[in-house]
C-alpha cells in the first residue's frame, strides 16, 4: 500500500485574514526547528522550501484546434498562448476526465474520476450544493498542507454549502442562501482564499463570491439572453443577478483578481493559484477591443480576449521576478462547444481534425490543449505525446513535493513529472477513462479507445444509437490509424474489446484506477 504523508503537517485555517498569522506562525516554526536539530537538518528544511510556485490556468471550452500552436490554419491569433508553447512543453495527447465542466473540475481538484462521486452524468447548477466530500484531499490543501498559499479565482462550478441527503436531484435542491457564509465550498477543500463566480457564466444566479461570502445579493432579476448563434446578445439564463453584476464585466475583472493575488506574494512562501477561466464559455462577451478581430466571430473574438487574459497572468509573472520558479499549466476542462456547421462557416476548426466537440465521448470532447512552462525543468519548445489526463495533476504535484499520497485519496492520479522532464521510459498511465455529458464510458489504452456505446454521448447528433440485431453494441478505434474515429473496429477485434472491457471494469469496481504500491 502507498504509505500515508510523512512529512511535518499544519493545520490550516481559513478564515478570512488569517495569512499573517499563518505566515508568522510558520516562519517561528521552520526558526525552532532550526535552533533544536541543527544546521544540516535545517539547510533540509530550507531546501523543502525552494519548491516551485503553481499556476494552473483551465480555459472553458477552449478547443483543441483554436490555438495556433496546435493549429497552424487556426482563424484566431492566440499569442500569448503560442509564446507558452514556445517557452515549455505542448501536449499532444491530453485529456480532460470528462467531456463536460463540473465533472473536470471535480477531477482536477481531486485526482480522482468524477463518476466515482454522487454526480454520475450532466453538470451541477448555480444553486447546487457541494461535490467535493467532506474530508476528501484536493490539490489545495496538499499544498496548503506543506505551507503554500492557495488562491482559487474564477468559476468554480463545484457547489456550495452542504447537499441534502434527502435530494439526489440536482434540479430539486433548496436554493443557496447567500446571506449566509458560503461553506462548504472552495475554504474548506484547502484554498486560502477564492473570489470567483457559482457557475458558469451563463447560470443564475448571477453575482461574485469572495472566500466564503457573497460580495452582493442577487436582489434583482435578469432576462434571458439569446444565442449569439441565433442573432442573440450572448446566451445566458434568465433569473437572479446581483444589481452591479454585468456579464461582459466578468473575465476582465477575473483577470484583475488574479494579478492582484499574484502580486500579494512574496519569496518567503510558495504560491498555488487556481485559475479557471469563464471563458470562451457562453455567453460569447469580447470586449470592444477584440470584436471582429478573429476569422471565427464572435466565438474567435472571446478567445482572442481569454488569450489576452492568459498573457496578463503571465506578465505579473514576470514582472514579479516569478516566472523562473513557477510551473504554469495552461488547459482547458473540455473540447470548444462548435459543431460542424460553425467550422463550415468560419472555415476555423476549434476542435482540430478530432471528431465531436464539448460533452461527446469521442475526442473532440475531451482531448485538449496542454502546455506547461517551467523554466529550468522543463525544456523549451518540447512536444510530449503521452496520453494525460487532468486527474494527473495531483500525483505530479505531488512528485514535485516529495510527498507520498495516502491510499484513499487520488485514486486515478499518475505523476507526469517523467513526462515533463522527458525520462519516461514508458507510458506513464496504464490507461485512461473518458466520460460523456449523458454519463457514456470509453477507456483508452495506446493505440486502442473502447466507447461502451453507440452514437456521440453528448451535444452531437444521435446522442444515442440503439444497435440493431447483429450491429456492433459498442465502438472501437485505432486512434494512431484512426485519429478522426471514423472505422468502428468493434466486431473485428473482439479480443481487444474484451480486454479493456474488462479493465473498465475492474476499474469501477475496485474504486481507482492506479496501483497502490505506487
Amino acid at each position: 500500500m502507498r504509505p500515508s504523508i510523512s512529512v511535518p503537517t499544519k493545520t490550516p485555517s481559513h478564515l478570512p485574514g488569517s495569512l499573517l498569522h499563518r505566515s508568522a506562525t510558520l516562519t517561528l516554526a521552520i526558526i525552532t526547528v532550526c535552533l533544536s536539530i541543527g544546521p544540516a537538518q535545517c539547510d533540509e528544511t530550507s531546501r523543502a522550501r525552494s519548491v516551485p510556485n503553481i499556476v494552473l490556468i483551465l480555459a472553458d471550452d477552449l478547443g483543441y484546434g483554436d490555438l495556433g500552436c496546435y493549429n497552424k490554419h487556426s482563424k484566431i491569433p492566440t499569442p500569448n498562448m503560442d509564446r507558452l508553447a514556445a517557452d515549455g512543453m505542448r501536449f499532444t495527447d491530453a485529456h480532460s476526465p470528462s467531456a463536460v465542466c463540473t465533472p473536470t473540475r471535480y477531477g482536477v481538484l481531486t485526482g480522482r474520476y468524477n463518476w466515482r462521486s454522487r454526480l454520475k452524468s450532466g453538470v451541477l447548477w448555480g444553486y447546487s450544493r457541494a461535490l467535493i466530500e467532506p474530508g476528501r484531499m484536493t490539490v489545495a490543501s496538499l499544498l496548503n498542507d506543506h505551507g503554500y498559499t492557495t488562491g482559487a479565482v474564477g468559476k468554480w462550478h463545484l457547489g456550495f454549502q452542504q447537499p441534502d441527503p434527502e435530494i439526489n436531484s440536482e434540479g430539486k435542491q433548496p436554493k443557496v442562501d447567500y446571506t449566509q457564509p458560503l461553506l462548504p465550498g472552495p475554504l474548506t477543500v484547502g484554498f486560502d482564499h477564492f473570489f470567483g463566480i457559482p457557475a458558469s457564466l451563463d447560470m443564475e444566479p448571477y453575482l461574485y463570491v469572495r472566500d466564503d461570502r457573497a460580495v452582493g445579493a442577487p436582489t434583482e432579476q435578469v432576462k434571458a439572453s439569446g444565442h449569439r448563434r441565433q442573432g442573440g446578445g450572448g446566451f445566458w439564463r434568465a433569473g437572479p443577478i446581483a444589481p452591479d453584476f454585468r456579464h461582459e464585466d466578468v473575465l476582465p475583472k477575473l483577470a484583475e483578481e488574479a494579478v492582484a493575488f499574484i502580486r500579494r506574494q512574496s519569496d518567503d512562501r510558495p504560491f498555488f493559484l487556481y485559475f479557471p477561466l469563464s471563458a470562451p464559455h457562453t455567453p460569447w462577451l469580447p470586449l470592444e477591443s477584440f470584436r471582429g478581430k478573429s476569422g471565427a466571430g464572435y466565438y474567435g473574438d472571446f478567445v482572442m480576449q481569454v488569450d489576452w487574459t492568459i498573457g496578463r497572468v503571465v506578465e505579473a509573472l514576470e514582472q514579479m521576478g516569478m516566472a523562473d520558479n513557477t510551473l504554469l499549466i495552461l488547459t482547458s476542462d473540455n473540447g470548444a462547444h462548435w459543431p460542424v456547421s460553425d467550422t463550415k462557416k468560419f472555415g476555423h476548426a476549434a476542435n482540430g481534425e478530432l471528431r465531436g466537440q464539448k460533452a461527446d465521448i469521442w475526442e473532440g470532447g475531451h482531448r485538449v490543449p496542454f502546455i506547461a512552462r517551467w523554466p529550468g525543468t522543463i525544456r523549451r519548445g518540447a512536444t510530449c505525446r503521452q496520453t494525460t489526463c487532468h486527474t494527473d495533476l495531483m500525483a505530479t504535484v505531488a512528485a514535485v513535493l516529495g510527498a507520498d499520497l495516502p491510499e484513499n485519496a487520488a485514486e486515478d492520479s499518475y505523476s507526469m513529472l517523467p513526462a515533463l522532464r522527458e525520462t519516461a521510459d514508458g507510458p506513464i498511465r496504464e490507461a485512461t477513462v473518458h466520460h460523456s455529458a449523458n454519463g457514456t464510458f470509453a477507456i483508452r489504452q495506446g493505440d486502442w479507445k473502447l466507447i461502451a456505446g453507440r452514437g456521440s454521448g453528448g451535444f452531437t447528433a444521435p446522442q444515442r444509437i440503439k444497435p440493431k440485431p447483429g450491429e456492433p453494441t459498442g465502438q472501437l478505434y485505432n486512434l494512431a490509424a484512426d485519429p478522426a474515429e471514423k472505422k468502428n473496429l468493434h466486431a473485428e477485434r473482439p479480443e481487444v474489446v474484451r480486454r479493456l472491457e474488462k479493465l473498465l471494469d475492474n476499474y469501477r469496481a475496485t474504486g481507482r484506477s492506479t496501483f497502490l504500491s505506487r
